[in-house]
């Protein structure tokens, strides 16, 4: 596979659609670890309690060939999260940004702000040098379309910096959206400053996603689940 189109893409408009990179085999050795492991509706710090089901994502050939392609040699993976819509969820997500980082230590520095603690996990919203060397791949294991929640993003947003989100907020001024409809075994590339958001599902498909993170910059209060690939 050429991936060349997707990293012009994933560049200009903040997002690429990569169809096709795990086959049925692939896909059934997750989700049969998923199962097995009962996975809930989210799972966070995925990989650092998971190790094994990242042997398993990079065992993909194809997979292996597209973060070749987007992410050299500097790029590490920076959060790791299992999350499903399930059927008929009756909860939606307004448009918004990827804007926290887990980290390791609560080190107050210039330019990181809104400090959270979520049930023992630091988070804080980094420099914006950290999120332009930012990269997201969702990893579909079931399809996604507009019935089960698929995601519905802004394109070119991700170039705009940090985008205020309030009661003055209007996703029409912002840019072109576009629904993101992907096929099981498809991968969505997105910047993490891409806006971007989803409806409730209506469908008795669940929609399950491996979200990993990876990021090329270093930060004085260390990456909570940094692992080199």
């Amino acid at each position: 596979m050429d991936f060349n189109r997707d990293k012009i893409e994933l560049e200009e408009n903040g997002f690429s659609i990569v169809e096709e990179i795990f086959q049925q085999e692939e896909l059934n050795k997750m989700v049969d670890f998923i199962e097995t492991h009962n996975f809930d509706f989210s799972e966070r710090q995925l990989l650092n309690r998971f190790p094994e089901l990242q042997n398993i994502i990079f065992e993909s050939k194809y997979f292996k060939e597209l973060y070749s392609k987007i992410c050299d040699g500097k790029y590490f993976l920076s959060k790791a999260i299992y999350f499903n819509k399930p059927s008929k969820s009756n909860w939606f997500v307004s448009y918004h940004q990827d804007l926290s980082i887990s980290v390791k230590n609560k080190t107050e520095e210039q330019g990181y702000s809104s400090w959270t603690n979520k049930k023992g996990q630091l988070g804080v919203i980094p420099p914006l040098k950290i999120l332009e060397n930012s990269v997201t791949f969702r990893i579909h294991l079931d399809d996604a379309d507009k019935t089960n929640g698929c995601l519905k993003v802004i394109s070119k947003s991700h170039n705009k910096g940090i985008i205020r989100v309030d009661t003055n907020f209007n996703a029409n001024n912002e840019g072109q959206e576009v629904t993101c409809n992907i096929a099981k075994g498809g991968i969505m590339l997105m910047k993490p400053l891409l806006l971007h958001a989803s409806q409730k599902s209506i469908s008795e498909n669940d929609r399950r996603v491996i979200h990993l993170e990876f990021c090329n910059q270093e930060i004085p209060m260390e990456w909570l689940e940094k692992k080199v690939i």
